[in-house]
C-alpha cells in the first residue's frame, strides 16, 4: 500500500514538473516598443530538480514527502556559454539560506533546466552566512568572475539582536562554471557594500568596480549612489577611492537608493547600464529598473540619463515574498544584437524580456532626462506635442 502511494506521488510530480520544464514561452506585444515581456516566468521554485527535494528511497520515504523545501529562485547573473544561455540563480531554501545554481537553456526564453548539482562556492576564512545576487563578468583577463553579496552577522550587534548583518562583496572566478576559485572579499572604505559589479575591461591597467557604499546593511544613510573605483589587483581587490557617478536624487525612482545591475554592454555610442532604483511609497519600498549611458572612453562618466523607470513590476510580478520589486543583475547581448534581460520579480521568480542593442541605444539617446520638477515634465510633454502637431 505504501509502495503504491510512493509510486503514485513520484510519477505525478515528475510528470507535472516535466510539463513545466518543457513549456514553450510566448512573447507578448509591446506597446512601448522598447522591450518585450514574456507570458511565463523562466525559472521558478518548481524548476528545482526533484533530486534536490525528495528522498527517492521508498524505505526511508514511503510517502514520498519533500525533504528539502525551496522558497524562491530569483536575481540571477547571466552569461552566454558554449552556445547556451546560462543563469546563475539565487536559489533560496525554506530555511532562508541562498546559494547559487546554474540553469541553462538553448533558446534563452524557455526550457531552463538546472544542472545536476548546485554551485559549491568555496568560503573564505570568515564563513558566509548567506550569499546572493551574483553578477557575472567575462573579463578581458580570460576569467569569468562572479561578484556577489556575502552576508554575515554583525559582530557589533547588541545582545539579543539576531537580525543585524554586515554586507560585503564576495569575489570568485571560474573557467568552466563548474569549479570556482574564491578570492578575498573586496576591500573598500566607504561602508558596507552590496550591488558590486566588475567592469569587463581594464581601465588604465587596473580592475574597475561599480560599488554602492552605504552606512548600514539596509539603509544607505549619508552614502548611496552608484560609485566607480579602481583596484590594482583582483587577487586582493582593494578600492581606495569611490567616485559617485550616479547619485540617489530626491523625488526620482532612485531617491532612497540605487545600485548597478549587470555589467554594462559596450556600444559605439557608449556603455549601456541597467540599474535598480528604490523609492518610498505608502505601501512600502518600490524597486524599479532604470537605464543610463556612460562615455565610451570613460565608463564612470554618465552622458545620457533617460527619465524615470525603464521597467516596473506589473500584474503578477508585483506579488511575492517582497512585493512590488523588480531586480536585474543579469543580461546577455547576443551576437545578432538581441539583448536578453533577466529579472527577478518580488524576490520570488525569474523572468525574461528581450530587446536589442539598437533599441536600447535609441532609448538612452532620445528619451528626455528628468527635469526634477512637475513644470519641467509638462514642458517636455508640450515640446513633443508641438513637434507632432507640426508634422
Amino acid at each position: 500500500m505504501k509502495g503504491d502511494l510512493f509510486r503514485e506521488r513520484m510519477e505525478r510530480i515528475r510528470k507535472e514538473q516535466e510539463a513545466l520544464l518543457s513549456r514553450k514561452n510566448e512573447k507578448l506585444f509591446s506597446v512601448n516598443g522598447i522591450y518585450e515581456r514574456y507570458r511565463y516566468p523562466v525559472v521558478t521554485r518548481d524548476h528545482v530538480p526533484l533530486e534536490w527535494r525528495f528522498d527517492f528511497d521508498p524505505e526511508t520515504n514511503p510517502r514520498f514527502l519533500e525533504r528539502n523545501g525551496f522558497n524562491a529562485t530569483f536575481n540571477a547573473g547571466a552569461v552566454k556559454w558554449k552556445g547556451k544561455y546560462l543563469l546563475v540563480v539565487r536559489t533560496e531554501g525554506n530555511d532562508r539560506k541562498s546559494f547559487f545554481a546554474v540553469a541553462e537553456s538553448k533558446s534563452g526564453v524557455d526550457g531552463f533546466r538546472f544542472r545536476k548539482r548546485p554551485v559549491t562556492m568555496p568560503e573564505t576564512g570568515e564563513p558566509d552566512t548567506n550569499v546572493y545576487d551574483i553578477r557575472l563578468t567575462q573579463h578581458e583577463d580570460g576569467y569569468l568572475y562572479g561578484v556577489f553579496c556575502t552576508e554575515r552577522k554583525d559582530p557589533g550587534a547588541p545582545p539579543g539582536d539576531t537580525s543585524s548583518a554586515v554586507a560585503a562583496a564576495g569575489i570568485a572566478r571560474t573557467r568552466d562554471l563548474e569549479e570556482w576559485e574564491r578570492l578575498p572579499d573586496l576591500v573598500t572604505y566607504g561602508g558596507q557594500q552590496r550591488n558590486v559589479v566588475l567592469h569587463p575591461e581594464f581601465i588604465g591597467g587596473k580592475y574597475a568596480f561599480y560599488t554602492r557604499p552605504q552606512d548600514g546593511f539596509i539603509e544607505t544613510g549619508k552614502g548611496g549612489g552608484i560609485a566607480f573605483g579602481l583596484s590594482d589587483s583582483i587577487e586582493r581587490a582593494e578600492v581606495k577611492e569611490e567616485k559617485i557617478m550616479d547619485p540617489k536624487t530626491y523625488h526620482t525612482v532612485y531617491e532612497v537608493k540605487n545600485g548597478q545591475g549587470p555589467p554594462p554592454i559596450k556600444t559605439g555610442y557608449g556603455w549601456l547600464n541597467l540599474a535598480h532604483g528604490v523609492r518610498n511609497t505608502a505601501a512600502g519600498l518600490r524597486y524599479t529598473l532604470y537605464m543610463f549611458m556612460t562615455a565610451p572612453d570613460d565608463p564612470s562618466r554618465v552622458i545620457h540619463r533617460p527619465h524615470g523607470h525603464f521597467m516596473a513590476p506589473m500584474g503578477e510580478e508585483r506579488v511575492g515574498d517582497v512585493s512590488n520589486v523588480l531586480f536585474c543583475n543579469g543580461w546577455i547581448a547576443d551576437e545578432d544584437g538581441t539583448v536578453y534581460i533577466y529579472y527577478g520579480s518580488s524576490d520570488t521568480r525569474m523572468h525574461v524580456a528581450t530587446s536589442s542593442v539598437d533599441r536600447l541605444v535609441d532609448y538612452c539617446l532620445n528619451t528626455p532626462e528628468d527635469g526634477l520638477r512637475s513644470a519641467a515634465s509638462v514642458q517636455t510633454i508640450n515640446r513633443l506635442i508641438d513637434r507632432n502637431r507640426s508634422l
